[in-house]
């Protein structure tokens, strides 16, 4: 069991990081197209997962900052 319990956690990451690769927007993607970041996780499993993680992945979009309620129009014409 000591020996197959890294090969399944490999396997899931492979798996995992797939599928996190086959479901991002293909706008957003850095680096290199969709497709190429697909195959080097396939093909390459640990370099291709780093590759992705740290190159590769959309970068999360932070929301708007909010504004105050005297500060947004929308708001002051609704008054």
């Amino acid at each position: 069991m000591g020996r197959i319990l890294p090969l399944i956690i490999l396997l899931a990451l492979i798996i995992y990081t797939a599928v996190h690769v086959a479901s991002s927007d293909a706008s957003k993607v850095r680096g290199l197209p969709k497709p190429v970041w697909f195959l080097a996780v396939i093909v390459l499993p640990i370099i291709g997962m780093f590759g992705w993680w740290v190159f590769g992945r959309p970068l999360p979009v932070s929301p708007p900052p909010m504004k105050a309620p005297d500060d947004d129009p929308d708001f002051l014409r609704g008054l």
